[in-house]
C-alpha cells in the first residue's frame, strides 16, 4: 500500500488518507500513529472502498510516524465497528476507542512502577493524608490512581511516597494468565442441565452463527450449563466471552469459574489498574487470553480466535450505555456473534419482552429449565396490603414482615430486606419555610446520606455537607429526612434489631469486586444476619442459607411514564425473590405494596410469568411500541437554556414527514437539567419498516446550531428522562 486510509480516535474528524513510507508494512486493522496538525494521534488503517474522504492527491499526503507491531484489527471486529456506529449513529473514531487502550498498552513488555500502602502513619497525617490512606487500604496503582481512589490530589500521594507511608512496587505487566483447564471440576448436570449444555457443546462444534436463550429459573443453574459450552470452546483452543451487567457480580463468578477450571479468567472492568488493563488487552489481542469476563465495554476488544459470546442476566438495564456510544451490549453481542459465525448465549431467568420475541419468531433457539438444581423449591411469595396492615408511624415495614424477621432470626437464617433507593432519604426539606436542598447542577433532589454525613446528587454526583440548619431561614434542628432509603430502612432495623449484625449492599458500599469478595465472605460464614439492599443483591449471588426476602417498596419502580416500568419491576422483584430458598431450606418472600390487584404484584404473587409477558406484549403490539415499532430519542442540550430551546424548535421544526413515523416534541426532558446543562428532547417513533436511521441523519444533517449546543441521538432508549 502507497497510501492508506485510518480512522483516528478523534470523533471530530472523519477518516484521512495517508503516505505509507518506504519500507512500513500496514493492512486494513493495522493500528497506527499518524501525524494531525502538531500532533500525533493513535488510529486504524480501513479498508478505503469502505470510507468516503476528500481525494487528495500523493504529493499532499503527510507520512505515516509508526505501525505497532501488533496483530491487526480484524474484518469481523472492523465491520462491528461499522455497524454500531451507523445503528446507533455514532462516529467511527468513538466506536473505534472501545476496541484499542491507552497507548501504554501498545507498546512491547516492559515494566512499571506501581505503589502501595505500607501501614505506616507518617509524623505529620493531615486530614487529606489520613482520608487518602484510609481509602486506598491495601489497594495497588499508578500515583494518579491511587489519587482517584483516595479523592486527594497527586500531590498528597507523592507527600506520602516521601513520609514513607507508601512504598513503590516494580510490576511486570506482561506476565502471562494461567490457562483453564476443561476437565478440572467437571459438574454434576441434571437431565435438564446436560440436555442444554450438549446442545450448546455442539454448537461450539459447529463454529457457526447460533443465538440461544438459557431461560432458567433462579437457582436453577444456568451458570453451570453455559460453563460446558465454555469448556468445549477451551477444547477447541479458541476465545470465549462472558459479559456481565455490574462490575460487582465480577467477583462471586470468579470464584465459580475457578472452581470449575482451576483457574480465574481474564477480567475487563472499570475497576482494574492500567497495568492490568494493559496486559489483559494485550493477551486478549495475542489470543493468549482463553476466557474474558467483562463489563458490556469487553465486547470491543480485538479476540483474534473468539468461538462464543455468552451474555448473563441478557435483561438488564444496565448493559445499555447512557453515555457516549448509547448502544446495547445484548444486541451488539448478537451482531458480533453473528460477524465471527460463532453461538451467542443469552441467559436470564426473566427475559427481556425483545429477547422473548425473538424466541417466539424463531430467530433464537430457547433452552428451558423450569426448576431449580437439587430439588430446591421456589420460594413462596405473599403480598402485604400496605393499607390494610401499615407500619407504626415513622416506620417503614410492616408489622407482618417485622414478624418474619424476627422469626427468621431465631431459626438462625439470614434475611434480606430490598429497596431500590440508596442513602438515607430522597428529599431534605425545613419543616418551617418548606425549603428544599436541590442539586445546583441537575432538576434532582439532594439525598441524604446519613453514613457519610452528606447530601449528594446521583445524577451528576455533586455532594455538600449536611448542614446542621436551614440555609433559607437558618432555623436549627428543622430539616426532615422524606422517604425512606436503605440507610433508614437499616436504621429501622437496628431500632428493632439490636443484636442483630446487618449490612447495606449498595454502589456506595460494593464499588469494587473485591468489596463484593468481602461481603460475599463474610455472608458464606454467616457473620451477617440480615442484608439491606438495592438492585446490586438481586442477581448472581447464591446465599443457601439466606430464606427470607422482602420488598420494601414494591410500587417504587411503577411510576411516571417509562415504557418498561411494569416489566422492569417484574424483573427486578422476581430476581430478589430467587436469592431466597436456593438451598435445602424453603423460602419466602414478602411484597409490600400499596396496590396488591396491581397486574405486575398479582403476576408475582401467583407465579403467572407467562400471563403478566403476554398482556405486556400484548400492550406494546397495539401500541406499536418496541418489539414491534421503533424508538429514537433526540435530546437537545446546553448551557445556554434559551440556545437548547431554539435549536430544539429549530430540529422540531424540519422533522421530516414519512409514512408510519411520528416526531413527538420538542419538550423539556424529566430531567431538565442534568449536570450543569439545559436539556430538550424529541422523541421519534416508527414501525419496523421505517429506515429510522437514514430519515435521522439526513435531518439532523442538514441543519446547523451554535457551537455550545449538544445534539445527541438515542436509539432504542431505555432511560427516558
Amino acid at each position: 500500500m502507497s497510501r492508506a486510509r485510518v480512522i483516528l480516535l478523534n470523533s471530530a474528524i472523519g477518516p484521512l488518507d495517508y503516505r505509507v513510507p518506504h519500507g512500513l508494512q500496514v493492512e486494513p486493522g493495522t493500528i497506527v500513529v499518524a501525524p494531525l496538525g502538531p500532533r500525533q494521534l493513535i488510529g486504524a488503517v480501513w479498508e478505503p472502498e469502505r470510507l468516503q474522504t476528500e481525494e487528495v492527491g500523493d504529493n499532499r499526503l503527510r507520512p505515516l510516524i509508526h505501525a505497532y507491531d501488533l496483530p491487526p484489527l480484524s474484518a469481523p471486529l472492523r465491520r462491528l465497528i461499522e455497524w454500531t456506529a451507523d445503528y446507533y449513529l455514532a462516529p467511527l473514531a468513538s466506536v473505534l476507542r472501545m476496541a484499542l487502550p491507552s497507548s501504554g498498552a501498545l507498546e512491547g513488555a516492559r515494566s512499571i512502577t506501581e505503589y502501595r500502602a505500607i501501614g505506616r502513619v507518617p509524623e505529620r497525617l493531615t486530614p487529606q493524608r489520613a482520608q487518602a490512606l484510609e481509602r486506598i487500604g491495601d489497594r495497588q496503582g499508578l500515583v494518579s490512581e491511587l489519587a482517584i481512589i483516595g479523592g486527594v490530589s497527586d500531590g498528597v500521594i507523592r507527600g506520602l511516597v516521601k513520609a514513607g507511608a507508601i512504598e513503590a512496587v516494580e510490576v511486570t505487566i506482561d506476565d502471562p494468565f494461567p490457562e483453564p483447564d476443561p476437565a478440572h471440576g467437571p459438574p454434576s448436570l441434571e437431565p435438564a442441565q446436560a440436555e442444554a449444555a450438549q446442545e450448546l457443546r455442539d454448537a461450539v462444534d459447529a463454529g457457526e452463527f447460533a443465538p440461544y436463550l438459557l431461560d432458567g429459573v433462579t437457582g436453577s443453574g444456568k451458570t453451570e450449563v453455559y460453563f460446558e459450552a465454555i469448556a468445549e470452546t477451551i477444547r477447541r483452543e479458541e476465545q470465549a466471552l462472558v459479559l456481565l451487567p455490574e462490575i460487582a457480580l465480577t467477583e462471586p463468578f470468579l470464584k465459580r469459574f475457578a472452581a470449575r477450571f482451576g483457574c480465574d479468567p481474564v477480567p475487563w472492568h472499570s475497576g482494574l489498574r492500567q497495568s492490568q488493563r494493559r496486559r489483559a488487552w494485550r493477551a486478549i489481542a495475542s489470543g493468549e487470553a482463553r476466557v474474558v469476563v467483562g463489563a458490556r465495554s469487553a465486547l470491543f476488544l480485538p479476540y483474534p480466535k473468539l468461538g462464543l459470546i455468552v451474555v448473563d442476566e441478557a435483561h438488564e438495564a444496565s448493559f445499555k450505555q447512557e453515555d457516549g456510544v448509547q448502544y446495547h451490549a445484548r444486541d451488539v453481542a448478537v451482531m458480533r456473534a453473528k460477524l465471527e459465525e460463532v453461538p451467542v448465549v443469552l441467559a436470564s431467568a426473566t427475559p427481556a419482552i425483545e429477547t422473548r420475541h425473538m424466541a417466539e419468531i424463531g430467530t433464537y433457539r430457547t433452552l428451558k429449565l423450569p426448576d431449580r438444581y437439587g430439588g430446591a423449591r421456589l420460594p413462596d411469595m405473599a403480598a402485604l396490603d400496605m393499607l390494610k396492615d401499615p407500619p407504626p408511624r415513622g416506620r417503614w415495614l410492616a408489622p407482618a414482615l417485622v414478624e418474619a424477621l424476627e422469626d427468621n432470626l431465631a431459626a438462625g437464617e439470614q434475611s434480606l430486606l430490598f429497596l431500590n433507593r440508596r442513602g438515607y432519604a430522597p428529599l431534605t426539606l425545613c419543616r418551617r419555610c418548606g425549603f428544599r436542598f436541590q442539586c445546583p447542577n441537575c432538576t434532582a433532589w439532594m439525598v441524604e446520606h446519613r453514613f457519610t454525613h452528606r447530601l449528594a446528587c446521583h445524577h451528576c454526583g455533586h455532594v455538600m455537607p449536611a448542614p446542621a440548619a436551614c440555609p433559607e431561614c437558618r432555623e436549627e434542628d428543622s430539616l426532615v429526612a422524606c422517604g425512606p432509603g436503605v440507610e433508614r430502612i437499616a436504621d429501622e432495623v437496628h431500632a428493632l434489631f439490636p443484636e442483630a449484625r446487618t449490612s447495606v449492599v449498595t454502589s456506595d458500599t460494593i464499588w469494587s469486586p473485591a468489596k463484593a469478595a468481602e461481603f460475599v465472605a463474610r455472608m458464606e460464614a454467616g457473620e451477617i444476619d440480615i442484608v439491606i439492599g438495592t438492585q446490586l443483591v438481586t442477581k448472581g449471588y447464591h446465599f443457601p442459607n439466606l430464606t427470607l426476602v422482602g420488598v420494601v417498596d414494591a410500587d417504587l419502580g411503577l411510576a411516571g411514564g417509562d415504557l418498561r416500568a411494569a416489566e422492569r419491576s417484574f424483573q427486578q422483584i422476581r430476581q430478589v425473590s430467587g436469592r431466597a430458598g436456593r438451598g435445602e431450606r424453603p423460602g419466602r418472600v414478602l411484597v409490600q405494596t400499596h396496590d396488591p390487584s396491581a397486574r405486575v404484584i398479582q403476576a408475582l404473587v401467583g407465579g403467572d410469568a407467562e400471563g403478566f409477558y403476554a398482556a405486556e406484549t400484548d400492550a406494546r403490539r397495539e401500541a406499536a411500541m418496541p418489539p414491534f415499532g421503533r424508538l429514537a430519542a433526540i435530546i437537545v442540550s446546553s448551557e445556554d437554556q434559551s440556545e437548547a430551546n431554539e435549536t430544539a424548535r429549530l430540529i422540531g421544526r424540519a422533522a421530516p414527514r414519512h409514512d408510519n413515523m411520528a416526531v413527538f416534541g420538542p419538550a423539556p426532558a424529566p430531567l431538565a437539567m442534568l449536570r450543569g446543562r439545559h436539556r430538550q428532547r424529541l422523541l421519534v417513533h416508527a414501525n419496523r419498516a421505517v429506515p429510522i436511521q437514514e430519515i435521522i441523519r439526513d435531518w439532523l444533517g442538514r441543519l446547523q446550531w451554535p457551537r455550545g449546543v449538544r445534539v445527541t441521538v438515542d436509539v432504542d432508549p431505555y432511560s427516558f428522562l
